[in-house]
């Protein structure tokens, strides 16, 4: 069975932040012989808003898992117990675990999370979402308000897309340019162009060059895949470049 675990607001100002806590837990539910694989960590950007508490960009950090179908309830019970053991104690922890196949009405959590981008949700209306849906979520610490940004984490992430792939990966490239084909080695399922702030749905060949220079692989989810966007070029070497980190703030 596929699952969404789904954590926000494990740390603080001076810790290590909470992407790197959703990728231990997503290592050691395979080490711990709860999953039997996992997906990448996607970060996800919730709304900026006075009234939200949150340590530095209010981001929540989801990642799918493959589990055994009576699985869900250690799973849950390991998930809760480590992410209690390594937040910050001066965090509010929240974790979301979701089975998308036993939700009934997944458009109620997509419209969650798409809320959380716009509006400052409550910690109470993330629990009504979760009880209608049979969606786990549960507090671990401090005020628990993670678990807003845990459910809606888990939302965006269901949406196919939304949010960045955490981490990025320096491209070796002669010469500065590379074939799409040789890209995708580079963890991306596909390269599709971003023109005016907008990714297009149609993928380029594998023949088609792009220029990377100095730039790092940095994915993106869209429609269910991992992506690298490249733009059209300004006079480079090729016809597309990659797109820099800082131009993909918008996802």
């Amino acid at each position: 069975m596929d699952v969404l675990i789904s954590v926000d607001d494990t740390d603080d100002v001076d810790s290590r932040g909470t992407g790197e806590v959703a990728d231990l837990l997503a290592d050691g539910l395979v080490a711990a012989g709860l999953a039997a694989g996992r997906g990448g960590v996607t970060r996800h950007q919730l709304l900026i808003h006075p009234d939200i508490a949150y340590t530095s960009h209010n981001s929540a950090m989801c990642f799918p898992a493959t589990i055994d179908d009576d699985g869900l309830e250690a799973v849950i019970a390991w998930c809760g117990r480590t992410l209690a053991a390594e937040s910050e104690p001066a965090a509010d922890p929240g974790l979301c675990v979701a089975a998308p196949s036993r939700i009934a009405d997944p458009a109620v959590l997509v419209g969650f999370g798409r809320a959380a981008k716009e509006r400052v949700c409550r910690k109470d209306e993330a629990f009504a979402v979760a009880g209608r849906l049979g969606v786990h979520l549960s507090e671990h610490g401090g005020t628990g308000l993670g678990v807003i940004g845990a459910l809606a984490g888990a939302g965006l992430r269901l949406s196919g897309s939304d949010g960045r792939f955490r981490g990025k990966t320096a491209i070796v490239a002669d010469g500065g340019v590379l074939p799409v084909g040789a890209l995708k080695a580079y963890g991306a399922d596909g390269v599709r162009a971003y023109v005016d702030g907008v990714p297009v749905r149609t993928a380029l060949d594998d023949d088609e060059l792009v220029a990377v220079g100095d730039a790092q692989a940095k994915l993106v989810l869209l429609d269910g895949q991992a992506v690298l966007l490249v733009s059209p070029s300004q006079g480079g070497p090729a016809p597309w470049e990659l797109v820099r980190h800082t131009a993909l703030r918008a996802f």
